[in-house]
């Protein structure tokens, strides 16, 4: 990747993460039209209720993910971090679908979500660290790790 050019893989993770908020939504307007549930009411059916709270869990999640994923692939390693992010929607989508399912059929993809989520926040943290240790102590930690391997 060129020094100026900009993150082309944390944005196509981006822009697929948001499409798939989308289709969340799209599956809550849906489940609303079937089950004749007009807004603002969030109280419905438990079928209703599971798709509503998996969408609204999803969106409280998401900037966490956004914030990680840009992090970590900024100042650690983008294509890792795209990898990850992918890792992160495909645990999310089993989320959504397990809960749209049953209450307990989140929790796999529900784990598998956190656990990408660290992941990247563990990155980030790596990176931002290196950064300014070579900033502001002229000590690459990252390089130095390198050279050992």
């Amino acid at each position: 990747m060129a020094a100026n050019s900009p993150p082309l893989l944390l944005a196509v993770v981006s822009f697929l993460s948001a499409c798939q908020q989308g289709y969340y939504a799209k599956m809550v307007g849906r489940s609303r039209i079937k089950h004749n549930i007009t807004p603002p009411a969030v109280n419905g059916p438990a079928e209703f209720e599971r798709v509503f709270r998996a969408q609204q869990n999803c969106v409280e999640f998401y900037p966490l993910f956004l914030v990680f994923l840009w992090t970590a692939g900024s100042f650690f390693n983008q294509e890792l971090a795209a990898i990850i992010g992918l890792c992160y929607m495909y645990a999310r989508h089993v989320y959504f679908r397990g809960y749209v399912d049953s209450a307990k059929g989140r929790l796999p993809g529900f784990y598998s979500s956190l656990a990408a989520l660290f992941c990247l926040m563990i990155l980030g943290t790596a990176g931002i660290t290196n950064r300014a240790l070579d900033e502001y102590l002229d000590f690459d930690l990252l390089e130095k790790i390198r050279q050992l391997f």
